[in-house]
């Protein structure tokens, strides 16, 4: 900390000297971090970098040397933001040589990217000829001198030669992941990188210490104020949505609290820094860490910090909420926090896109409880987009689809505007048949429920006129918080569930943990597949008092009503037995007494068809997971964009696994449903419908428009089309092209 502090009060001296102040800068840094050479490589016109300044190295190079954003190790850095830290530079691949520069003594490098309000300017590097790799203090220091160069080159017109491209009135098209399904159109509004810092060194570390805790107060009290606020009921949220929003905000909050983040910014505040500069510091710190990380709740997790972090600096600087949007923008951002979705759609806001985003993210859980088209694009769009571009956001059902259109030309433009009108027209449909019954032209009843997380989206049960929540996942609450709930809590949010629901059915999933959805802390053992791994229901057996407490907080919650509880990701008859007897020895202490009691299990696991004998005389009711079990089945990750299309559920191995599951079950009086996510689809719903399971759960979107195509449908007629493509598909590998194309001819809309 001494050593930086000394560093940063010369390089404090030199910082007013402006660009002319590199090769002195370079000698100092060489100097302090006991390095034999200091390079700075500036970013030029066309994606150059060259080198500007260097203590070291030939002088003769400086100017000559000149390196593609990507080729050698300095391009590799600046292409993707994040430092280098080699003990054997000359040895990694991405090493290319430059005789000029008479650097082949010099083993060992660290290069870090230099980088203003999100452009990378260019790169600073030290080399020694010993194999060494720097140690974390020494690569804090270069961060920091970094972040200092960066205001140079600012100075000097980098930032400006960063930013050329293409002209800002040339159309682009970006391919997209639909997050929530929707269409819409308006001007943009880019959401970048928070402003560089004005002041960058302080004099006072004391004084700043206190700047940043009155900064830290004011975040949380604007947390907690719009907490308190909930959804905008200006913005027509329901007044049950207000209040069931603190499911993710309350998790936010205490990430907010969090006395990590905050440390680190007292430390660099500690070793020179402005309070703003630190807070710039920490952000920049988290976004390299988020390229990095591949788990998606830990990404997510990252993202709230990020959020926070410009909350921040807002409060240190006293900045204002930004501008309201035009009616019907589109916010275009590098990631979103869900504090920051809840206040742009209180701006009005038609729809966003992001480039760092999943479908899991809290960010994209209250886009679906509001009802805001979303997708995820590639890097890209924010620095081709200028705030007030046309955007049209096409977040199709189909991934194929989907994408995000800049400055569409005019025909495009009204192309989509009809597209508009023809969906406004389908949602008026779609509303006007939400009190009939949901049944098929020739009379069969299709019950059409709900798949849910948490209590913000229960007023989708009004809204969609759903029969009842055929999945409620009780992980995502949890997930949200970041912890698991105690025994009272848990209970209060199953009960506001059954509250909601009346007396329409609820099926509740337990705690369906591992994989990809981690809390904080756990102990879980990294795995190679963690897919298949120690995940779910294998967790609630070998804790059972993890499973006890929820199952005991279901009990207490339905207070004498029916309950209905299944498990996830059964493997064997045993393991459902097992989980079986732990609710009923909790039941046994509990009252009152649920007045029915289901018990039922997931169909995930393919092994659970060779038990189905034994199965159906055990259970109450069945649901496939189609997404697992498509999955396990096919031997895919179902996270490996490379295989997302490859395997279909309307395929002859799943259509003949399914039609025999619904032959049995319908044989031994157990009630069967499908939960995953290919519900909602259209071709697969009257594909499960034909084969004969007539309980579909589906996210709210789906809800309507699968009603209003099986409304359409003779089911009788097409069961029977159904039975003779399945006889001759041979060894496709899908049928869904003759089920379209008898839709298609039938006048069936899918």
């Amino acid at each position: 900390m001494v050593t930086q502090r000394r560093l940063l009060a010369r390089l404090r001296e030199l910082m007013a000297r402006g660009a002319g102040s590199l090769p002195e800068l370079v000698r100092l840094v060489a100097g302090e971090l006991v390095s034999e050479v200091c390079s700075i490589y500036a970013l030029q016109p066309g994606d150059i970098l060259e080198l500007v300044a260097t203590e070291g190295l030939r002088p003769e190079a400086v100017g000559r040397t000149r390196l593609r954003v990507g080729e050698g190790i300095v391009g590799l850095v600046a292409a993707t933001g994040s430092p280098l830290n080699l003990p054997d530079a000359q040895n990694h691949p991405a090493f290319a040589y430059r005789a000029e520069t008479g650097e082949e003594p010099y083993a060992s490098m660290l290069a870090v990217p230099v980088r203003r309000a999100g452009r990378t300017l260019g790169v600073i590097a030290v080399q020694n000829r010993n194999l060494r790799r720097y140690d974390a203090g020494e690569v804090e220091e270069l961060e920091t001198v970094a972040m200092l160069l960066a205001e140079v080159l600012a100075a000097s017109g980098a930032e400006d030669s960063a930013g050329e491209g293409l002209g800002a009135t040339v159309p682009r098209r970006f391919p997209a992941t639909s997050l929530v399904p929707g269409l819409a159109m308006g001007p943009a509004v880019v959401l970048g990188a928070a402003p560089a810092p004005g002041r960058l060194l302080a004099e006072d570390s004391g004084v700043e210490l206190a700047r940043l805790n009155r900064a830290v107060a004011t975040m949380q009290k604007g947390i907690d104020a719009l907490i308190e606020a909930g959804l905008p009921q200006d913005a027509g949220a329901r007044s049950a949505d207000a209040a069931a929003s603190r499911e993710i905000l309350d998790a936010y909050r205490l990430v907010a609290a969090d006395a990590g983040w905050l440390k680190r910014v007292g430390d660099a505040i500690r070793g020179g820094l402005s309070a703003e500069a630190a807070v710039h510091r920490v952000a920049g710190d988290l976004r390299d860490r988020m390229r990095r990380i591949t788990d998606p709740y830990l990404r997510e997790r990252l993202a709230d910090l990020e959020d926070l972090a410009g909350r921040l600096l807002g409060a240190l600087t006293g900045g204002t909420a930004p501008a309201l949007p035009a009616p019907g923008a589109i916010l275009l951002a590098r990631r979103l926090g869900p504090a920051e979705v809840l206040d742009w759609h209180s701006r009005g806001i038609a729809g966003f896109a992001v480039e760092d985003g999943s479908a899991g993210s809290h960010a994209a859980i209250l886009a679906r409880a509001l009802g805001l088209p979303a997708v995820a694009v590639p890097r890209g769009l924010l620095d081709t987009a200028e705030d007030g571009d046309a955007v049209i956001l096409d977040a199709a059902e189909t991934q194929a689809g989907c994408q995000v259109i800049l400055r569409p030309e005019q025909d495009v433009i009204a192309l989509y505007h009809r597209a508009l009108d023809a969906r406004s027209a389908r949602q008026a449909g779609y509303a006007a048949i939400r009190d009939l019954p949901s049944t098929t032209r020739d009379g069969t009843k299709v019950t059409l429920m709900l798949n849910i997380g948490l209590a913000l989206e229960l007023a989708q049960l009004e809204a969609t006129g759903a029969a009842g929540i055929g999945l409620f996942r009780t992980e995502i609450a949890m997930l949200a918080r970041g912890a698991i709930a105690d025994v009272p809590e848990q209970a209060a949010v199953y009960a506001r569930v059954l509250d909601a629901a009346d007396d329409r059915p609820v099926l509740f999933r337990t705690l369906d943990l591992g994989g990809d959805k981690l809390l904080p802390g756990s102990d879980l053992p990294e795995e190679e597949n963690p897919a298949m791994g120690w995940r779910s229901l294998r967790i609630g057996l070998d804790r059972p008092a993890l499973l006890r407490r929820q199952l005991r907080a279901l009990l207490l919650a339905a207070g004498g009503r029916p309950l209905s509880v299944m498990f996830p990701m059964v493997a064997t008859v045993a393991e459902f037995r097992a989980a079986r007897a732990l609710l009923h020895a909790e039941a046994a202490r509990v009252r009152p007494a649920p007045s029915v009691l289901r018990v039922g299990t997931m169909l995930e696991v393919p092994a659970l068809m060779f038990q189905l004998p034994a199965l159906l005389r055990e259970v109450d009711f069945i649901s496939v997971g189609t997404n697992d079990l498509m999955q396990f089945l096919f031997a895919a990750d179902r996270g490996t964009p490379a295989l997302a299309n490859r395997y279909d559920l309307l395929s002859p191995p799943m259509l003949e696994l399914l039609a025999a599951l619904a032959e049995q079950c319908r044989a031994a009086g157990v009630a069967l449903s499908v939960c995953g996510e290919a519900a909602a689809r259209p071709a697969e719903a009257l594909t499960l419908v034909g084969l004969g399971i007539e309980t579909l759960s589906m996210p709210a979107s789906g809800v309507l428009p699968v009603k209003a195509l099986l409304r359409d449908v003779d089911l009788g007629t097409f069961r029977e089309v159904l039975a003779a493509i399945r006889r001759t598909a041979g060894h496709a590998a899908s049928v869904r092209e003759p089920i379209t194309a008898w839709a298609r001819e039938h006048g069936v809309n899918l």
